[in-house]
Protein backbone atom coordinates (compact mmCIF):
# COMPACT_ATOMS: atom_id res chain seq x y z
CA UNK A 1 0.00 0.00 0.00
CA UNK A 2 1.03 3.42 -0.77
CA UNK A 3 1.51 6.48 0.92
CA UNK A 4 -1.69 7.97 -0.63
CA UNK A 5 -3.89 4.62 0.11
CA UNK A 6 -2.38 4.79 3.60
CA UNK A 7 -3.26 8.49 3.90
CA UNK A 8 -6.49 7.97 3.04
CA UNK A 9 -7.66 4.84 4.65
CA UNK A 10 -6.80 6.43 7.76
CA UNK A 11 -8.35 9.65 7.19
CA UNK A 12 -11.89 7.56 6.13
CA UNK A 13 -11.21 5.66 9.33
CA UNK A 14 -11.03 8.12 12.18
CA UNK A 15 -10.95 11.88 10.54
CA UNK A 16 -14.51 13.55 10.76
CA UNK A 17 -14.21 16.82 8.25
CA UNK A 18 -16.27 20.12 8.26
CA UNK A 19 -19.66 20.85 6.45
CA UNK A 20 -19.15 17.25 4.86
CA UNK A 21 -21.95 14.38 4.79
CA UNK A 22 -19.32 11.85 6.06
CA UNK A 23 -21.53 9.13 4.43
CA UNK A 24 -20.41 10.05 0.79
CA UNK A 25 -17.05 10.68 2.01
CA UNK A 26 -16.47 7.34 3.36
CA UNK A 27 -18.02 5.88 0.25
CA UNK A 28 -14.93 2.90 -1.29
CA UNK A 29 -15.88 5.03 -4.59
CA UNK A 30 -14.39 8.21 -3.43
CA UNK A 31 -10.93 9.01 -3.59
CA UNK A 32 -10.18 12.52 -1.01
CA UNK A 33 -8.33 14.62 -2.37
CA UNK A 34 -4.58 14.88 -0.45
CA UNK A 35 -2.52 18.01 -0.77
CA UNK A 36 0.69 17.36 0.74
CA UNK A 37 2.58 20.51 -1.15
CA UNK A 38 1.92 24.60 -2.03
CA UNK A 39 3.83 27.13 -3.46
CA UNK A 40 2.53 30.34 -4.50
CA UNK A 41 -1.31 30.11 -5.63
CA UNK A 42 -0.21 26.69 -6.10
CA UNK A 43 -1.26 23.20 -4.49
CA UNK A 44 -0.12 20.02 -5.10
CA UNK A 45 -1.84 16.82 -4.44
CA UNK A 46 0.18 13.61 -3.02
CA UNK A 47 -0.55 12.17 -7.01
CA UNK A 48 1.74 14.98 -8.33
CA UNK A 49 -1.50 17.11 -9.71
CA UNK A 50 -1.25 20.29 -9.96
CA UNK A 51 -4.11 22.76 -9.07
CA UNK A 52 -4.72 26.42 -8.36
CA UNK A 53 -6.16 27.68 -4.83
CA UNK A 54 -8.97 28.91 -6.03
CA UNK A 55 -11.38 29.76 -2.43
CA UNK A 56 -7.22 30.32 -0.84
CA UNK A 57 -7.88 27.19 1.33
CA UNK A 58 -11.25 28.51 3.12
CA UNK A 59 -10.75 32.24 2.89
CA UNK A 60 -7.52 32.09 4.54
CA UNK A 61 -4.33 32.61 2.11
CA UNK A 62 -2.84 35.84 1.54
CA UNK A 63 0.38 35.99 -0.26
CA UNK A 64 0.79 32.67 -1.35
CA UNK A 65 1.89 29.35 -0.02
CA UNK A 66 5.26 28.80 1.23
CA UNK A 67 5.89 32.65 1.33
CA UNK A 68 9.78 32.58 2.27
CA UNK A 69 9.06 36.07 4.39
CA UNK A 70 6.39 34.57 6.75
CA UNK A 71 8.67 30.90 6.88
CA UNK A 72 11.93 32.89 8.17
CA UNK A 73 9.45 35.09 10.57
CA UNK A 74 8.17 31.63 11.74
CA UNK A 75 11.64 30.07 12.20
CA UNK A 76 13.35 32.84 13.65
CA UNK A 77 10.25 32.87 16.53
CA UNK A 78 10.95 28.54 17.16
CA UNK A 79 14.23 29.13 17.65
CA UNK A 80 13.10 31.36 20.58
CA UNK A 81 10.11 30.32 22.16
CA UNK A 82 6.67 28.82 20.07
CA UNK A 83 4.46 29.45 23.04
CA UNK A 84 3.95 31.37 26.16
CA UNK A 85 1.06 32.09 28.56
CA UNK A 86 -0.40 35.57 27.44
CA UNK A 87 -2.77 35.33 31.18
CA UNK A 88 0.04 37.03 33.49
CA UNK A 89 2.68 37.61 31.03
CA UNK A 90 3.19 39.04 27.51
CA UNK A 91 5.16 38.53 24.56
CA UNK A 92 7.50 40.21 22.05
CA UNK A 93 5.20 39.05 18.81
CA UNK A 94 1.56 40.27 20.29
CA UNK A 95 2.67 43.59 22.14
CA UNK A 96 4.33 44.47 18.63
CA UNK A 97 1.24 43.18 16.60
CA UNK A 98 -0.87 44.61 19.10
CA UNK A 99 0.72 48.28 18.11
CA UNK A 100 0.78 47.40 14.71
CA UNK A 101 -2.50 46.52 13.82
CA UNK A 102 -3.44 49.60 16.18
CA UNK A 103 -1.63 51.96 13.92
CA UNK A 104 -3.66 51.10 10.74
CA UNK A 105 -6.64 52.93 11.64
CA UNK A 106 -6.15 56.74 11.43
CA UNK A 107 -5.37 58.45 14.82
CA UNK A 108 -5.65 54.64 16.37
CA UNK A 109 -9.33 55.17 16.54
CA UNK A 110 -8.91 50.95 17.55
CA UNK A 111 -6.17 51.04 19.69
CA UNK A 112 -6.97 47.82 22.06
CA UNK A 113 -6.69 44.70 20.81
CA UNK A 114 -7.83 41.45 21.93
CA UNK A 115 -6.06 37.73 20.70
CA UNK A 116 -7.61 34.35 20.25
CA UNK A 117 -8.15 31.55 17.83
CA UNK A 118 -10.44 31.80 14.76
CA UNK A 119 -13.53 34.12 13.58
CA UNK A 120 -15.88 32.73 15.62
CA UNK A 121 -14.14 33.54 18.83
CA UNK A 122 -13.18 36.81 17.94
CA UNK A 123 -16.96 37.53 17.50
CA UNK A 124 -17.64 35.68 21.04
CA UNK A 125 -15.25 38.53 22.08
CA UNK A 126 -16.86 41.42 20.61
CA UNK A 127 -20.31 39.86 21.75
CA UNK A 128 -18.87 39.49 25.26
CA UNK A 129 -17.34 42.76 25.45
CA UNK A 130 -20.40 44.71 24.07
CA UNK A 131 -23.10 43.47 26.53
CA UNK A 132 -20.99 43.56 29.28
CA UNK A 133 -20.17 47.47 28.37
CA UNK A 134 -23.63 48.27 28.68
CA UNK A 135 -23.87 46.50 31.95
CA UNK A 136 -20.92 48.31 33.57
CA UNK A 137 -22.56 51.52 31.61
CA UNK A 138 -25.65 51.05 34.22
CA UNK A 139 -27.49 49.88 31.39
CA UNK A 140 -28.14 46.08 31.83
CA UNK A 141 -31.40 46.01 29.69
CA UNK A 142 -28.89 46.50 26.30
CA UNK A 143 -28.57 43.40 25.86
CA UNK A 144 -30.48 43.26 22.37
CA UNK A 145 -28.55 42.38 19.22
CA UNK A 146 -28.90 42.76 15.64
CA UNK A 147 -27.82 40.85 12.71
CA UNK A 148 -29.16 40.67 9.10
CA UNK A 149 -30.57 37.86 7.18
CA UNK A 150 -27.81 35.92 5.15
CA UNK A 151 -25.41 36.76 7.79
CA UNK A 152 -22.50 34.50 8.77
CA UNK A 153 -20.50 34.94 11.55
CA UNK A 154 -19.24 31.30 12.80
CA UNK A 155 -20.43 28.85 14.40
CA UNK A 156 -20.03 28.92 18.01
CA UNK A 157 -22.93 29.13 19.71
CA UNK A 158 -22.66 33.02 20.08
CA UNK A 159 -21.47 33.48 17.15
CA UNK A 160 -23.96 31.20 15.40
CA UNK A 161 -27.15 33.27 17.15
CA UNK A 162 -26.13 35.87 14.80
CA UNK A 163 -26.37 33.25 11.65
CA UNK A 164 -28.82 34.29 8.97
CA UNK A 165 -28.52 31.54 7.19
CA UNK A 166 -30.81 28.26 8.42
CA UNK A 167 -28.84 25.35 7.32
CA UNK A 168 -26.08 26.55 9.35
CA UNK A 169 -28.39 27.49 12.67
CA UNK A 170 -31.66 26.31 12.74
CA UNK A 171 -30.93 22.72 14.32
CA UNK A 172 -29.55 24.60 17.57
CA UNK A 173 -32.03 27.56 17.36
CA UNK A 174 -33.66 27.15 20.61
CA UNK A 175 -29.82 27.31 22.36
CA UNK A 176 -28.90 30.76 20.78
CA UNK A 177 -28.82 34.50 22.28
CA UNK A 178 -31.73 36.07 21.51
CA UNK A 179 -31.27 38.18 18.14
CA UNK A 180 -33.12 40.11 16.19
CA UNK A 181 -32.63 39.06 12.31
CA UNK A 182 -33.31 42.11 9.78
CA UNK A 183 -32.95 42.39 6.00
CA UNK A 184 -32.42 46.26 5.49
CA UNK A 185 -30.99 49.20 7.18
CA UNK A 186 -34.89 50.53 6.88
CA UNK A 187 -35.53 47.53 9.04
CA UNK A 188 -33.19 48.60 11.65
CA UNK A 189 -34.44 52.62 11.53
CA UNK A 190 -38.02 51.07 11.81
CA UNK A 191 -38.03 49.12 15.00
CA UNK A 192 -39.74 50.93 18.09
CA UNK A 193 -37.50 53.48 19.73
CA UNK A 194 -38.08 51.02 23.29
CA UNK A 195 -36.31 48.87 20.90
CA UNK A 196 -33.83 50.37 19.75
CA UNK A 197 -33.51 51.24 23.35
CA UNK A 198 -32.41 47.92 23.64
CA UNK A 199 -30.09 46.92 21.54
CA UNK A 200 -26.41 46.54 22.56
CA UNK A 201 -25.08 46.13 18.92
CA UNK A 202 -25.60 45.78 15.61
CA UNK A 203 -22.74 43.39 13.50
CA UNK A 204 -22.34 43.07 9.85
CA UNK A 205 -20.15 41.60 7.06
CA UNK A 206 -19.17 44.86 5.52
CA UNK A 207 -19.47 45.39 1.51
CA UNK A 208 -20.50 41.82 1.36
CA UNK A 209 -21.93 39.12 2.66
CA UNK A 210 -19.38 36.31 1.74
CA UNK A 211 -21.08 32.78 2.79
CA UNK A 212 -24.37 33.70 1.37
CA UNK A 213 -23.07 33.86 -1.74
CA UNK A 214 -20.92 36.99 -2.12
CA UNK A 215 -24.15 39.08 -2.10
CA UNK A 216 -23.12 42.75 -2.26
CA UNK A 217 -24.23 45.20 -0.17
CA UNK A 218 -25.29 48.71 -1.72
CA UNK A 219 -22.73 51.56 -1.66
CA UNK A 220 -23.20 53.48 1.10
CA UNK A 221 -24.92 51.00 3.36
CA UNK A 222 -22.09 51.00 6.12
CA UNK A 223 -21.39 54.53 6.18
CA UNK A 224 -25.37 54.90 6.68
CA UNK A 225 -25.26 52.45 9.25
CA UNK A 226 -22.45 53.92 11.20
CA UNK A 227 -24.66 56.96 11.40
CA UNK A 228 -27.88 55.11 12.28
CA UNK A 229 -26.12 53.58 14.89
CA UNK A 230 -24.35 56.55 16.18
CA UNK A 231 -28.05 58.64 16.59
CA UNK A 232 -29.15 55.29 18.75
CA UNK A 233 -25.75 54.74 20.94
CA UNK A 234 -25.50 51.13 19.38
CA UNK A 235 -22.34 49.87 19.39
CA UNK A 236 -21.35 48.64 15.87
CA UNK A 237 -19.13 45.28 15.40
CA UNK A 238 -17.68 44.83 11.60
CA UNK A 239 -16.80 40.93 11.05
CA UNK A 240 -14.19 41.38 8.61
CA UNK A 241 -12.65 37.75 9.04
CA UNK A 242 -13.14 37.10 5.30
CA UNK A 243 -13.18 40.96 3.87
CA UNK A 244 -9.33 41.62 6.09
CA UNK A 245 -6.45 42.11 4.85
CA UNK A 246 -6.67 42.78 0.65
CA UNK A 247 -10.00 40.81 -0.46
CA UNK A 248 -11.60 43.59 -1.23
CA UNK A 249 -9.09 45.74 -2.86
CA UNK A 250 -8.50 47.67 0.42
CA UNK A 251 -7.09 46.31 3.55
CA UNK A 252 -10.12 46.46 5.37
CA UNK A 253 -13.23 46.80 3.34
CA UNK A 254 -14.69 49.30 5.77
CA UNK A 255 -12.08 51.90 4.68
CA UNK A 256 -13.76 52.26 1.16
CA UNK A 257 -17.14 54.39 3.04
CA UNK A 258 -14.70 55.66 6.12
CA UNK A 259 -16.03 53.92 8.56
CA UNK A 260 -14.87 53.01 12.22
CA UNK A 261 -16.51 50.64 14.03
CA UNK A 262 -16.80 50.14 18.05
CA UNK A 263 -15.64 46.18 17.30
CA UNK A 264 -13.32 44.60 14.31
CA UNK A 265 -12.69 40.94 13.88
CA UNK A 266 -10.49 39.58 12.27
CA UNK A 267 -8.78 36.10 11.47
CA UNK A 268 -8.88 33.91 8.05
CA UNK A 269 -6.03 35.93 6.78
CA UNK A 270 -4.35 37.50 9.74
CA UNK A 271 -1.18 35.65 9.57
CA UNK A 272 -1.24 35.62 6.03
CA UNK A 273 -3.01 32.41 5.96
CA UNK A 274 -0.34 30.42 8.07
CA UNK A 275 -1.94 29.87 11.30
CA UNK A 276 -4.45 30.27 13.28
CA UNK A 277 -4.95 33.52 14.84
CA UNK A 278 -7.81 36.32 15.33
CA UNK A 279 -8.05 39.51 16.97
CA UNK A 280 -11.21 41.72 17.87
CA UNK A 281 -10.32 45.49 17.89
CA UNK A 282 -12.33 48.22 19.98
CA UNK A 283 -11.96 51.65 21.23
CA UNK A 284 -10.29 53.38 24.25
CA UNK A 285 -14.44 54.28 25.42
CA UNK A 286 -15.11 50.32 25.63
CA UNK A 287 -11.62 49.56 27.01
CA UNK A 288 -11.55 52.22 29.81
CA UNK A 289 -15.39 50.93 30.87
CA UNK A 290 -13.53 47.82 32.13
CA UNK A 291 -11.11 49.53 34.27
CA UNK A 292 -11.42 49.27 38.00
CA UNK A 293 -10.39 48.07 41.05
CA UNK A 294 -10.24 43.87 41.78
CA UNK A 295 -12.95 44.28 44.04
CA UNK A 296 -15.01 45.74 41.76
CA UNK A 297 -15.39 43.07 39.54
CA UNK A 298 -15.37 44.90 36.26
CA UNK A 299 -12.74 42.23 34.90
CA UNK A 300 -13.31 40.71 31.53
CA UNK A 301 -13.40 37.44 32.67
CA UNK A 302 -12.92 35.46 29.19
CA UNK A 303 -9.77 34.12 27.51
CA UNK A 304 -7.95 31.67 25.42
CA UNK A 305 -5.22 28.75 26.04
CA UNK A 306 -3.38 29.97 23.05
CA UNK A 307 -4.53 33.68 23.42
CA UNK A 308 -1.41 35.91 22.01
CA UNK A 309 0.39 32.91 20.35
CA UNK A 310 4.13 34.21 19.89
CA UNK A 311 4.55 31.79 16.50
CA UNK A 312 1.22 32.85 14.99
CA UNK A 313 1.98 36.60 15.94
CA UNK A 314 5.50 36.21 14.49
CA UNK A 315 3.80 35.44 10.92
CA UNK A 316 0.87 37.90 10.91
CA UNK A 317 4.13 40.54 11.54
CA UNK A 318 5.57 39.32 8.57
CA UNK A 319 2.34 38.74 6.29
CA UNK A 320 1.91 42.65 7.68
CA UNK A 321 5.09 43.65 6.38
CA UNK A 322 4.80 41.93 2.89
CA UNK A 323 2.12 44.43 2.43
CA UNK A 324 4.26 47.11 2.74
CA UNK A 325 7.42 45.51 1.02
CA UNK A 326 5.88 44.16 -1.89
CA UNK A 327 3.97 46.75 -2.26
CA UNK A 328 0.54 43.91 -2.66
CA UNK A 329 -2.43 46.38 -2.39
CA UNK A 330 -1.02 48.34 -5.41
CA UNK A 331 -0.37 45.63 -7.57
CA UNK A 332 -3.82 44.06 -6.73
CA UNK A 333 -5.64 46.72 -8.31
CA UNK A 334 -5.02 45.73 -12.15
CA UNK A 335 -5.58 42.25 -11.17
CA UNK A 336 -8.74 43.08 -9.82
CA UNK A 337 -9.38 44.45 -13.08
CA UNK A 338 -8.12 41.68 -15.34
CA UNK A 339 -10.59 39.03 -13.01
CA UNK A 340 -13.61 41.34 -13.95
CA UNK A 341 -13.11 41.43 -17.22
CA UNK A 342 -12.53 37.25 -17.67
CA UNK A 343 -15.78 36.89 -14.92
CA UNK A 344 -17.62 39.13 -18.17
CA UNK A 345 -16.76 36.50 -20.67
CA UNK A 346 -18.72 34.06 -18.49
CA UNK A 347 -21.98 36.22 -18.92
CA UNK A 348 -22.47 34.74 -22.09
CA UNK A 349 -22.61 30.99 -21.14
CA UNK A 350 -25.65 29.42 -20.71
CA UNK A 351 -26.61 28.82 -17.14
CA UNK A 352 -24.46 31.46 -15.64
CA UNK A 353 -27.23 33.61 -14.13
CA UNK A 354 -25.35 36.31 -12.01
CA UNK A 355 -21.87 37.26 -11.18
CA UNK A 356 -21.29 38.98 -8.78
CA UNK A 357 -17.58 40.57 -7.92
CA UNK A 358 -16.39 42.39 -4.90
CA UNK A 359 -12.39 43.11 -5.41
CA UNK A 360 -10.83 39.90 -5.70
CA UNK A 361 -13.72 37.82 -4.48
CA UNK A 362 -16.11 36.61 -7.15
CA UNK A 363 -19.35 34.42 -6.59
CA UNK A 364 -20.70 33.32 -10.44
CA UNK A 365 -24.52 31.75 -9.83
CA UNK A 366 -25.65 29.29 -11.98
CA UNK A 367 -29.45 28.22 -13.02
CA UNK A 368 -31.36 26.44 -15.72
CA UNK A 369 -33.01 29.36 -16.38
CA UNK A 370 -32.87 33.30 -15.33
CA UNK A 371 -35.52 32.54 -12.36
CA UNK A 372 -35.90 29.07 -11.71
CA UNK A 373 -32.63 27.34 -9.24
CA UNK A 374 -31.48 23.79 -9.76
CA UNK A 375 -33.01 21.50 -7.08
CA UNK A 376 -31.08 21.50 -3.88
CA UNK A 377 -31.04 17.79 -4.24
CA UNK A 378 -29.02 17.69 -7.58
CA UNK A 379 -25.74 19.40 -5.77
CA UNK A 380 -25.18 21.40 -9.33
CA UNK A 381 -22.55 23.53 -7.65
CA UNK A 382 -20.39 21.05 -5.89
CA UNK A 383 -20.55 18.81 -9.04
CA UNK A 384 -19.26 21.49 -11.16
CA UNK A 385 -16.56 22.58 -8.42
CA UNK A 386 -15.60 18.84 -8.73
CA UNK A 387 -15.03 18.85 -12.56
CA UNK A 388 -13.37 22.05 -12.26
CA UNK A 389 -10.29 19.86 -10.56
CA UNK A 390 -9.82 18.23 -13.73
CA UNK A 391 -8.91 21.32 -14.87
CA UNK A 392 -6.69 22.67 -12.50
CA UNK A 393 -8.93 24.39 -9.86
CA UNK A 394 -9.67 23.78 -6.53
CA UNK A 395 -12.74 25.87 -5.23
CA UNK A 396 -15.86 25.04 -3.75
CA UNK A 397 -19.37 26.06 -3.76
CA UNK A 398 -22.43 27.93 -2.09
CA UNK A 399 -25.27 25.85 -3.01
CA UNK A 400 -24.90 26.39 -6.59
CA UNK A 401 -22.92 29.76 -6.49
CA UNK A 402 -19.21 28.93 -7.31
CA UNK A 403 -16.65 30.67 -5.35
CA UNK A 404 -13.72 32.13 -6.91
CA UNK A 405 -11.25 33.71 -4.07
CA UNK A 406 -7.76 33.26 -5.37
CA UNK A 407 -5.19 34.59 -3.16
CA UNK A 408 -3.40 38.16 -3.43
CA UNK A 409 -0.44 36.96 -5.22
CA UNK A 410 -2.60 34.94 -8.40
CA UNK A 411 -0.99 35.67 -11.50
CA UNK A 412 -3.36 36.68 -14.33
CA UNK A 413 -1.92 33.96 -16.16
CA UNK A 414 -3.58 31.81 -13.40
CA UNK A 415 -6.62 33.55 -12.99
CA UNK A 416 -7.12 33.24 -16.65
CA UNK A 417 -6.64 29.72 -16.15
CA UNK A 418 -9.29 29.25 -13.26
CA UNK A 419 -12.28 31.49 -14.84
CA UNK A 420 -11.52 28.73 -17.86
CA UNK A 421 -11.45 26.19 -15.68
CA UNK A 422 -14.67 27.17 -14.47
CA UNK A 423 -16.06 27.92 -17.79
CA UNK A 424 -15.07 24.03 -18.74
CA UNK A 425 -16.49 22.57 -15.94
CA UNK A 426 -20.35 24.43 -15.94
CA UNK A 427 -20.54 23.38 -19.67
CA UNK A 428 -19.44 19.98 -18.83
CA UNK A 429 -22.25 19.84 -16.44
CA UNK A 430 -24.69 22.31 -17.33
CA UNK A 431 -24.08 21.82 -21.19
CA UNK A 432 -24.30 24.64 -23.35
CA UNK A 433 -27.76 25.38 -23.89
CA UNK A 434 -30.84 26.24 -21.73
CA UNK A 435 -33.06 23.61 -20.35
Amino acid sequence: MNHTDCWVQWDKRHSWHPFTQMKAWCSPDHEPLVLVEGQGAILKDSRGRKYIDGNSSIWTNIHGHAHPRIIEAMRKQLDAVAHVSFLGSTNAPAAELSSRLAALFPEEKLPRVFFSDDGSTAIEVALKMATQFWQLQGQPQRCGLIAFHGAYHGDTFGASSLGGIPLFTERFHRFHFPVEHIGSLEELAALPSFLRSEIAAVIIEPLIQGPAGIRLWPPGMLAALRKLCDSNGTLLILDEVLTGFGRTGTLFACEQEKVVPDFLALAKGLTGGFLPLAATLTTDRIFDAFLGEFEEQKTLYYGHSYTGNALACAAALASLDIFREEHVLEKLQPRIAVLRKLLDALRAIPHVSDIRQCGFMAGIEVRPSSQTPYPWQAQTGSRICAAARAYGLLTRPIKDTLILIPPLCTTEEQLTMAVDALRKAIIEICGNKYV
